[in-house]
């Protein structure tokens, strides 16, 4: 385990040194950079005699490659789609949920892989996080949500929340089947939505809010214009008529004042974000008006 561990490391500064003085870019290059990094594993495999007892050179490179162009030791988890949801409040503490519930990982993290992980996550965003922005929420590739706050914010290490949505429903139809809505309620929810009557979906965090939000969008006419409004892009529409508007630096108060201009506007309009105003209690996150 020693000889496989000290191969990994040596494997891992081999691409470090590549991406710096190559200029070799993971996610834009994949395929040459799985090249290299094979290419270190076998070299400092046979460099260090290592053995098939002790592993292979195969298993060294999907390691780095987790670490460089995926999500390392969390990568497991990203290929698991039973798991809803990721999290940690310190590096040692991993957890997952499973249908609601939740379980203590057995993998432990430091400091510095935490933020490596938050910071490659954050690359494809455009958000920042730092002393000035020390919160951020960001969609990661796979559509999963990102949410990090960090010192001061935090007593002391960086808090990570990962949501993952595992039903991807394309219509409120897909949703009855898997004992969220009664046919009643379904067929109530696509004749208000067919009417253009006012929707807001309201509840807590993990309620399936954004999930009931895109099944009733399934329900939108195709000849309908629609304009959307995000704090981050979590909407999924294959509309011909859909205009996504979002802004990385948008208050929530912001975020109102341009949904009441969107209300201005023809066709169907969302606006999805906290309710932050005056004498509005608790959170509604999906508003859908027309």
């Amino acid at each position: 385990m020693a000889v496989l561990e000290r191969v990994r490391e040596l494997v891992e500064q081999q691409v470090r040194t590549a991406i710096r003085n190559d200029g070799l870019d993971p996610l834009a290059q994949p395929d040459k950079f799985r090249a290299v990094v094979e290419q270190c594993a076998v070299e400092v495999w046979i460099a260090h005699g290592a053995t098939s007892a002790e592993g292979d050179p195969a298993f060294v490179a999907r390691e780095v490659m987790q670490i460089f162009a995926g999500f390392g030791a969390l990568q497991e988890f990203f290929e698991d789609p039973t798991i809803e949801e990721i999290w940690l409040n310190e590096p040692g503490r991993v957890f997952i949920a499973r249908q609601g519930r939740s379980t203590l990982t057995n993998v432990v993290l430091n400091d510095r892989e935490v933020r490596d992980l938050v910071e490659r996550m954050l690359r494809v965003s455009g958000r920042r996080l730092d002393i000035s922005s020390p919160f951020v929420d960001a969609v990661l590739p796979d559509g999963s949500r990102l949410h990090v706050v960090i010192p001061d914010i935090t007593r002391k290490h960086w808090a990570v929340n990962i949501r993952r949505f595992v039903m991807r429903p394309r219509s409120v139809d897909e949703l009855v089947p898997a004992g969220t809505l009664t046919t009643q309620a379904a067929n109530f929810l696509k004749a208000a939505v067919v009417s253009g009557l006012n929707i807001v979906i309201a509840g807590g965090t993990q309620a399936g809010k954004t999930t009931l939000l895109n099944a009733l969008l399934g329900s939108v006419a195709s000849h309908e214009r629609i304009v959307s409004c995000e704090e981050v892009f979590e909407m999924q529409l294959n509309h011909l008529k859909w205009r996504n508007t979002r802004n990385n630096h948008l208050s929530d108060n912001r975020i109102h004042d341009i949904h009441r201009l969107l209300l201005a506007s023809a066709g169907i309009s969302c606006t999805k974000g906290p309710c932050a105003q005056t004498g509005t209690v608790g959170r509604a996150d999906l508003p859908v008006t027309r």
